[in-house]
């Protein structure tokens, strides 16, 4: 735990930058997770969210989860569940298009205080992109480009609660995957833990911080850097006491963006014989097809499925904004 990388984004406007640059490179290609401090949202303003998150699911969704529950049986199960996670969501899409005010059962100020937060976060996923291309050797703004397609890039939230669980042993919060998308902003729980990821084989606890914002990287991330910078696997374990919450925010590529990677990456790996391009080109929305499907499994089948879509395929360059 007390290696898990912790950013903090103020040391990036002093003599500490380039030490803290590195520190963000490190995290993206050996741990694929970061955790943000000091990253420019209120802490009195997360902390309203936080509040309002879990009133509402304490009002709206509580009862629901515990019909659920009750009906499949899941208190006295024997057996391990594998498809199946122990969690109450709902979902608010952002960008392209918002759908906040049709959520229902979300008071007016809880849909303002949403409304908020995304357009603080959204802030801070353009602002890392940014980081990431110069660490990169990419102009700034290709990473945001490469996200745009022809309505700009996709951003929505997924709330959730894990309430506690009687036989968490047998039942995850949520089972282990990569995201499909490009960068991920978690605001979770710093009372309730739950949230691991895999490295070197080992599952490693993601240290609950006061007001820190989680990042992680996607599928699209580690397409578009070559295979630099990974996506990689997490699960949240179910805990028999307290209930977690948790805030993530999804940053992707539009649905008809090209994603493929970087040709000034490619070019800077020439020289090397042991590198070649192993990432393939698609249409984000066809790897969002392939990925409802396979969520739950490895990605590199993915990767290979979308190679040999590839060749059927005419795709034209990136939209530049």
């Amino acid at each position: 735990m007390e290696n898990f990388p912790v950013i903090d984004m103020e040391k990036l406007n002093g003599e500490e930058r380039a030490a803290t640059m590195e520190k963000i490179n490190d995290a993206c290609e050996n741990w694929g997770f970061f955790e943000l401090v000091n990253h420019g949202i209120a802490p009195e303003f997360m902390d309203t969210v936080e509040r309002q998150t879990k009133e509402h699911y304490r009002k709206c969704m509580e009862q629901r989860f515990k019909e659920m529950v009750e009906s499949k049986g899941l208190e006295v199960v024997q057996s391990e569940i594998d498809d199946l996670d122990w969690e109450s969501t709902f979902f608010v899409r952002h960008l392209p298009v918002p759908n906040i005010s049709e959520i229902p059962d979300l008071h007016e100020g809880y849909r303002k205080a949403m409304k908020e937060f995304a357009a603080q976060i959204e802030k801070l996923a353009e602002q890392l992109l940014d980081l990431l291309c110069e660490n990169l050797g990419l102009e700034k703004g290709y990473l945001k480009k490469a996200f745009y397609g022809s309505n700009g890039p996709t951003f929505g939230t997924k709330v959730s609660n894990y309430p506690p669980c009687p036989k968490p042993d047998l039942i995850k919060g949520l089972r282990a995957h990569t995201d499909a998308g490009g960068i991920i902003l978690l605001f979770q729980d710093d009372k309730v833990s739950g949230l691991q990821l895999l490295k070197d084989g080992q599952w490693i606890d993601v240290p609950p911080m006061r007001h820190s914002i989680v990042i992680n990287l996607g599928d699209q991330l580690e397409v578009i850097t070559n295979g630099k910078y990974k996506s990689i696997m997490h699960r949240v374990i179910a805990q028999p006491d307290g209930t977690r919450m948790s805030i993530a925010s999804f940053y992707n590529p539009g649905s008809d963006a090209v994603i493929y990677p970087a040709p000034a990456l490619l070019e800077k790996e020439a020289n090397d014989e042991k590198k070649v391009q192993v990432y393939p080109k698609f249409v984000f929305e066809d790897y969002m097809k392939l990925y409802a499907g396979l969520k739950f499994q490895a990605k590199e089948p993915r990767f290979e499925a979308m190679k040999t879509m590839e060749s059927t395929l005419n795709l034209g360059p990136i939209a530049i904004v």
